[in-house]
């Protein structure tokens, strides 16, 4: 690989990269957890084992590098870019792949753009480890081109560009995380009850013996649909879903805020949706 990296964060996601695309010392690496004694050893276990060039500060690993990756905890992202755009030579792709609200990662860009970077909003759509090189990643940003041809020349098999704003890739990612971690926290809320009240397998064969999965517009447009049309009486039935689950002490932090979107949009009176999902966006929009 003739490309070199500014590696910025060495957690599950960097380490598994660089050793997947066999980056070697091609990577320039800087992880703050370097400098903390409690996790210095187990740092540069894992440099060796990568074979990565190792930076004692984040200048080292920014210098003379064409490409920057960032991969930090969501509450560092900001604060990292922050640091780089005072480091940052002119030109250099910044390609931030934190999970962070697109309102964070158009803030960061500003500090890049300013100091002459050029910034790239990259969403990685699903765990590194096992997707390793093939984890499907979105790209934004008006550099979003030349970053997918960089990226792609790195090993990543699954790119793709999403359009020119910065913050569009992330807006896909959070979003979709509405359905996939809101489902995730449903379904803990839902099989602790059941245990709890000895009926999981009763409560299992009965999801089960439901109505097989349709598409998501098509599930999306049938959910909207019985919400306008009977979302107050679904939303007292869910207030003894919620008795229901304190009783058992549980807990029901999702379906209290079932109750609240079922009741809300019940309210707006729309007793005859109009057909589509997206005409059902609306009239809930315009309300």
């Amino acid at each position: 690989m003739e490309q070199e990296i500014g590696l910025i964060g060495f957690g599950e996601a960097g380490s598994t990269l660089a050793l997947a695309g066999d980056w070697a010392e091609a990577a320039h690496v800087f992880d703050a957890k370097t400098n903390d004694v409690a996790t210095r050893d187990a740092m540069l276990a894992s440099y060796a084992h990568a074979g990565v060039c190792v930076a004692g500060t984040l200048a080292g690993a920014l210098h003379d590098v064409s490409l920057i990756m960032s991969l930090v905890t969501a509450d560092q992202a900001l604060a990292v870019a922050q640091a780089a755009a005072g480091l940052i030579t002119p030109g250099t792709l910044y390609c931030d792949l934190n999970s962070v609200a697109p309102q964070t990662k158009q803030a960061a860009a500003q500090a890049i753009e300013a100091a002459g970077g050029h910034y790239v909003d990259v969403a990685v759509m699903a765990p590194v480890d096992p997707a390793r090189l093939n984890v499907p990643l979105l790209i934004s940003g008006a550099h979003a081109d030349d970053a997918e041809a960089r990226l792609q020349a790195l090993g990543f098999a699954k790119t793709r560009v999403v359009g020119d704003a910065v913050g569009r890739a992330s807006s896909i990612k959070m979003i979709r995380s509405v359905m996939v971690k809101g489902i995730e926290a449903l379904t803990a809320e839902c099989v602790l009850a059941a245990s709890e009240a000895d009926v999981l397998d009763e409560v299992m064969a009965s999801l089960d013996a439901s109505d097989k999965a349709k598409p998501w517009d098509m599930r999306a447009d049938y959910n909207l649909d019985r919400m306008l049309v009977h979302g107050l009486r679904r939303a007292a039935e869910m207030e003894e879903v919620v008795k229901t689950l304190e009783g058992l002490g549980t807990g029901a932090a999702m379906t209290r805020g079932t109750v609240e979107r079922q009741r809300a949009i019940g309210a707006l009176g729309v007793k005859m949706p109009p057909d589509g999902l997206g005409a059902k966006i609306g009239a809930i929009a315009q309300r």
